[in-house]
């Protein structure tokens, strides 16, 4: 549940030059985006924007660390989805170890999962797609995400075991990145898609934290980010990987303790969408996201 939002106020002077450089592009479909409305409009109201939405795949983006996001071509040893103790125990290790080996970080932590399906009959673990622009996490995560090890159990306690680490290990961490990873497991045609802005075309002065409750993974309520409506419907830049198979995975990032502490932006924006040319429901979308928790434990440099 998505609840009422609170404004922000950053200059967005340093962001202009980049916006026109990467909104040139030949989008490959236009669809409509639910963006949180913006000043002198009800605080807790949506307004929907026409965007243009680029083909990723031929887009020629540079990676997660600098859009935020990026394909990535990975086979899994699962054999049922739908068996969340084969996840936990097959596909949980094969994230860690592609998240580590994307960031570098000393040690990836997976201890829950998430399936989205459009179908109106929800299984233990599934919800539906959200057809909001958001990113998971307002900027005061780190005090929930630092304490989120503390007396866990069960799935939580077999992660800790799993890289021999301690609850107090992950709240000393140095810095702490969220990278989530969005797999396909339905056709590859699908009714609700999803969408990822360049995290260099948008601001945290664009954003508004608000409460979500009933997220299934892990069940906490936490302060999410909304985004504003732009004031121009290209200043966003926007992309979708199309007919994703079940052996490529979208990595995306959505919180960096770094970044949150330079002032940038450390989220990518995201969000489902109707695609124009499939009728609702047939097929519905059915997707699985994990959310990789990345420690940088050493004393060494973490940026180029």
């Amino acid at each position: 549940m998505f609840h009422g939002f609170c404004a922000t106020a950053v200059s967005l002077s340093v962001w202009q030059a980049r916006r026109e450089e990467l909104t040139t592009l030949t989008g490959s479909c236009r669809a409509s985006l639910n963006y949180a409305a913006g000043a002198g409009l009800h605080k807790a109201g949506l307004v929907e924007v026409e965007v243009e939405i680029r083909d990723g795949r031929s887009a020629h983006l540079p990676g997660w660390r600098e859009c935020g996001f990026e394909l990535v071509s990975h086979t899994s040893a699962v054999t049922d989805w739908t068996n969340d103790t084969e996840l936990a125990a097959v596909h949980y290790p094969e994230v860690e170890a592609v998240a580590r080996n994307l960031t570098g970080c000393d040690f990836a932590l997976v201890s829950d999962h998430v399936k989205r399906t459009a179908e109106e009959a929800k299984r233990e673990r599934e919800q539906s797609p959200v057809r909001l622009v958001h990113s998971d996490f307002a900027a005061n995560y780190a005090d929930i995400v630092r304490s989120g090890y503390r007396g866990v159990r069960g799935r939580g306690a077999a992660t800790l075991a799993r890289s021999g680490l301690r609850a107090d290990d992950v709240e000393k961490a140095r810095r702490i990145v969220m990278l989530q990873f969005w797999r396909n497991l339905g056709p590859a045609k699908m009714d609700q898609p999803v969408a990822f802005c360049d995290a260099r075309t948008v601001t945290p002065a664009e954003t508004r934290p608000f409460r979500y409750t009933g997220y299934v993974a892990g069940g906490r309520s936490f302060d999410a980010l909304a985004v504003v409506a732009p004031d121009g419907p290209g200043n966003h830049a926007w992309y979708v990987f199309p007919e994703m198979t079940p052996d490529e995975v979208v990595a995306f990032r959505t919180y960096d303790t770094e970044l949150v502490g330079d002032g940038k932006t450390y989220f990518t924006p995201h969000s489902a969408f109707r695609d124009p040319e499939v009728e609702l429901g047939k097929p519905p979308r059915f997707s699985i996201e994990l959310r990789v928790m990345c420690l940088f434990t050493s004393e060494l440099p973490t940026r180029p």
